[in-house]
């Protein structure tokens, strides 16, 4: 009787060869944890396989795999390593705890001229700083929705920094999006280019602008809001997976059922409201100053901080 063969990798798999192995890592399907969570027709969708055969890759898959824990201790551990961006700012690195922090969503929303998106290029270029002293020692994935991508204001910060501008430049790779079929797929297939480039930060500036335009009124709701499921999950898979951070700007709307108080409200519902690890809340303050308010954090306490947008960066 053949000895049943041994299931380590997703090659391993029944029906699955070289060439749709390949194709499923090049979709971020790179271990059997992946596989045994797709339903069967998920897989035959991804990888080009009947749903008979990928039924039969799923179960073994499944049957493949074992449940692992970590103990408090080891999380703990494991949290002590995750590395970190700086802001630039002192007192709103203090404000979430050490900066920036990989494997991690961190949205940022406001009304427009709040920093949103200065603050996502100070990241751009500290995340490029060694691990140690304010970066991460990688490159940078920019999606930009609005076209507000300004590599003038990347340079003045580099040279601010330190740093050869040229070079901080070229390891920012800018994705003009146009629609969020656009917006979507360049997260989708992001992976490879995540392994091949090095990239240590996504920014997403801005994340609802195209999925407010493109899908108005309350009959288009539930399938715009499906979307961004599906897209701010994949996100947070890809920080998870390549332990990287991830860095979205959001906007705004008055909320008219807050009577007192201030009625500026996140776009976005609950979908990015549970999804985003950090919640930073920014506004515009007297001349080149911002406050930035920390809404929502799993470890830290709400709080405030004031830094300074200057030709330079962000400072204190």
């Amino acid at each position: 009787m053949a000895k049943e063969k041994s299931i380590k990798n997703i090659e391993d798999l029944p029906g699955i060869g070289p060439t749709t192995a390949e194709k499923l890592k090049d979709a971020g399907y790179d271990d059997l944890e992946k596989i045994a969570v797709l339903s069967a027709h998920e897989l035959s969708e991804i990888s080009g396989m009947s749903v008979e055969s990928a039924k039969k890759a799923t179960e073994a898959a499944k049957q493949a795999t074992t449940l692992e824990y970590n103990t408090g201790s080891q999380v703990y551990d494991e949290r002590k390593a995750i590395g970190r961006i700086l802001t630039g700012s002192k007192e709103l690195d203090e404000l979430l705890g050490g900066g920036v922090e990989a494997k991690g969503i961190t949205e940022a929303y406001g009304k427009f001229a709040s920093g949103k998106s200065q603050l996502g290029f100070q990241l751009s270029v500290n995340a490029q700083l060694p691990m140690g002293k304010g970066g991460l020692s990688g490159a940078v994935l920019f999606v930009d929705t609005e076209g507000t991508f300004r590599p003038e204001r990347i340079e003045s910060i580099a040279k601010a920094a330190g740093l050869d501008p040229t070079e901080t430049l070229n390891n920012i790779l800018v994705v003009r999006a146009e629609n969020t079929s656009q917006q979507i797929l360049t997260i989708e297939r992001a992976d490879k280019l995540i392994r091949e480039k090095n990239v240590k930060l996504i920014v997403v500036d801005s994340m609802m602008s195209l999925f407010r335009s493109e899908f108005a009124g309350r009959g288009a709701l539930g399938e715009r809001q499906q979307k961004l499921n599906a897209h701010i999950h994949k996100l947070q898979s890809l920080a998870d997976t390549y332990s990287l951070a991830v860095y979205i700007t959001n906007q705004v709307m008055d909320n008219p059922a807050i009577l007192f108080g201030d009625p500026t409200t996140p776009v976005g519902g609950n979908i990015i409201a549970h999804a985003a690890t950090t919640r930073l809340y920014l506004r515009k303050s007297k001349e080149d100053k911002r406050i930035v308010r920390l809404v929502d954090s799993p470890n830290m306490p709400e709080g405030e901080a004031v830094m300074k947008i200057t030709s330079n960066g962000i400072k204190d």
